[in-house]
């Protein structure tokens, strides 16, 4: 775990972290089901030194619940980590299992809300509570300087971490903020249903790397 300045949350939460009664209890059940699966909250995985931070909304069930990585194991870590690879932040050896030798260049992937929630549907109390270790993973990358944020709860989350208003921020696909000092870039969630019904197609998550490329491109290194 990386360690967090005085009066900062740690950067990831514990694995068996029981601030969300409702995702403990959950948890648990998951892990009678499955017990050779990770059920825990989930750490962020990339690069310790990353300018680039993919923040999504939180593990799915059987997705990083399993495996113990963001987004590896269902359908949105194909799009991602393969996109990721395309604009240069990823080796592009995703195999969707923990032992499949990827390794994030200038980027890191976390969730908004570390534990699997039922139906992929965290309440607000959770959100709010997981922000701080939000905050504690901003806190531990000096270097960071945008975050592409996948879906609209992922985008408010990181507004209010940051002390701005989401009437002033509001969320939409291919819009950038200027928020102090990052960078925020939106997209729609890299979901297999927002991708199978057109909401989000591979051409349009692409630009918003290509925008993020771009920006970070023109940064000082």
């Amino acid at each position: 775990m990386t360690a967090s300045a005085p009066g900062v949350a740690p950067a990831e939460a514990p694995r068996d972290c029981t601030l969300c009664p409702r995702l403990t209890a959950y948890r648990e059940r998951n892990r009678a089901a499955h017990p050779d699966w990770y059920n825990g909250a989930v750490p962020s995985f990339g690069d310790p030194a990353a300018r680039v931070m993919v923040l999504g909304l939180a593990p799915g069930v059987a997705g990083a619940n399993r495996t113990g990585r963001p987004f590896t194991g269902d359908y949105a870590g194909d799009l991602l980590y393969a996109t990721l690879s395309r604009f240069g932040f990823a080796n592009g050896r995703f195999a969707a299992r923990t032992d499949d030798g990827l390794a994030l260049h200038d980027a890191l992937v976390a969730n908004a809300v570390r534990c699997v929630p039922p139906q992929n549907k965290p309440l607000p109390v959770e959100i709010t509570t997981c922000r701080r270790f939000l905050l504690g993973r901003i806190a531990a990358l000096p270097r960071l300087r945008a975050v592409v944020c996948l879906g609209r709860i992922a985008h408010e989350t990181l507004v209010r971490a940051l002390g701005e208003r989401i009437a002033l921020h509001p969320f939409a696909h291919g819009a950038r903020h200027d928020i102090g000092g990052l960078a925020v870039f939106d997209s729609y969630h890299c979901s297999r249903y927002n991708t199978n019904t057109g909401r989000l197609t591979p051409a349009m998550f692409e630009a918003v790397f290509r925008d993020l490329r771009a920006y970070i491109d023109a940064e000082p290194s």
